[in-house]
C-alpha cells in the first residue's frame, strides 16, 4: 500500500436498544490493536433494532441476523485480516485446533 493510498475502514454498527456499545468498543479496540498499521479508522455506529454488523470499507464481513450471534475475535480478526492485509499472520488466531489421536 503506497503512503498516499487510503486505509481501510471499519464500521460496526452495533444496537443501543440492546446496550451493545461495549461490546463494539471492545472489537474496536481488538482490531486497532492488531490492526495498527493497516487500518485507517475504526468507527462505531449506533443503530436499532438487534442491528450488529461489521464493515470493511462498506462490505460487510460479519452480520449478526444472519449468522445468528456474534463473531469470536479471532474469527473477526480473520474476516478483517483477508480484505486488508491477507499476508499478515495473526499468530495464535490462526492456528487451527489439533486433530485428538
Amino acid at each position: 500500500m503506497s503512503a498516499d493510498a487510503p486505509r481501510p475502514r471499519v464500521t460496526i454498527t452495533y444496537c443501543t436498544q440492546c446496550r451493545w456499545l461495549l461490546r463494539a468498543a471492545w472489537f474496536a479496540q481488538e482490531l486497532l490493536t492488531t490492526f495498527h498499521r493497516e487500518l485507517g479508522e475504526v468507527a462505531l455506529r449506533p443503530a436499532t433494532g438487534g442491528v450488529f454488523t461489521v464493515e470493511v470499507d462498506g462490505e460487510t464481513v460479519w452480520d449478526r441476523a444472519e449468522r445468528r450471534g456474534f463473531p469470536e475475535v479471532t474469527t473477526l480478526k480473520q474476516l478483517v485480516r483477508d480484505r486488508v492485509a491477507p499476508g499478515k499472520p495473526l499468530g495464535h488466531s490462526d492456528a487451527t485446533a489439533a486433530a485428538p489421536d
